[in-house]
C-alpha cells in the first residue's frame, strides 16, 4: 500500500463507515475492512482497478466519481476520502461539496503542484515536470485541475470545510518532519487533509 494511504488508513476510527473516491486497486479499503472492521464502498472508474477491488473482496462500483457520488445518499457515510485524485476530477468545488453532504468527515490528499522542483523545473527547462509523485507526460496526464496547497486550503475555507489535521508528504509518499513544515506551499510534495464539513 502506497505511503500516503498507510497516513490516510490512521486518520480513520474503526468501525467508520468509509467511501474511497477513486478507490484504485482496494488495498486502502481492504486495510479497513480487516484492521479496523470499517463497512467501505468503493467507487472506481479504470476496468484495471475496479477488477483488482473485486479480487480483492472490495465492495465496489464502477463508474465516473463525480456522477456515482450524487447517487449516494446524505449521511450514508461516516468518512470520504478522496486520495490523490483532485486533480483528476473537472468540478473539484462540487466534488467536495457532494463529499461534505455524505459524510460529516472528509480524507483528502493531493500532489502539490506548487513544489519548488517543479517551479524550477518548469522556469529553467520550460517543460512540464515529470516526478515519481506526477509520473505522466503533459500529454497523457489524468491531471486536468493543477493547485497548490494554499490553492487548496483556499477552496476548503470557500466551501466551509474545516481542516482539523494537514500531514505534509515527501517525495516517496511518507510524512514530511523536515523543513515542509516552515514553507509548506513551496517545500510539501503534497499532503493528506482531514476536513470537516
Amino acid at each position: 500500500m502506497r505511503p500516503d494511504l498507510d497516513i490516510v488508513a490512521g486518520m480513520i476510527d474503526p468501525g467508520s463507515r468509509v467511501l474511497d473516491l477513486g478507490c484504485g486497486d482496494g488495498a486502502l479499503l481492504e486495510t479497513l475492512m480487516h484492521r479496523k472492521s470499517c463497512q467501505v464502498l468503493g467507487i472506481e472508474r479504470d476496468p484495471d482497478g475496479f477488477h483488482a477491488c473485486i479480487a480483492r473482496g472490495v465492495p465496489v462500483t464502477q463508474g465516473d466519481l463525480e456522477a456515482e457520488l450524487r447517487e449516494i445518499d446524505s449521511d450514508a457515510f461516516d468518512v470520504a476520502i478522496l486520495s490523490l485524485t483532485l486533480q483528476a476530477v473537472r468540478h473539484p468545488d462540487r466534488v467536495l461539496a457532494e463529499m461534505k453532504r455524505v459524510a460529516p468527515r472528509q480524507i483528502v490528499s493531493l500532489p502539490n503542484f506548487g513544489h519548488w522542483r517543479l517551479r524550477a523545473g518548469l522556469a529553467l527547462r520550460g517543460r512540464m515536470p515529470v516526478t515519481p509523485i506526477l509520473p505522466y507526460q503533459w500529454y497523457d496526464t489524468p491531471n486536468i485541475r493543477l493547485c497548490t496547497l494554499r490553492d487548496f486550503e483556499s477552496l476548503a475555507a470557500d466551501t466551509q470545510m474545516n481542516i482539523e489535521r494537514r500531514v505534509l508528504l515527501n517525495g516517496n509518499g511518507e510524512a514530511d518532519r523536515g523543513p515542509a513544515r516552515l514553507a509548506s506551499n513551496l517545500l510539501a510534495q503534497g499532503a493528506v487533509y482531514s476536513l470537516a464539513g
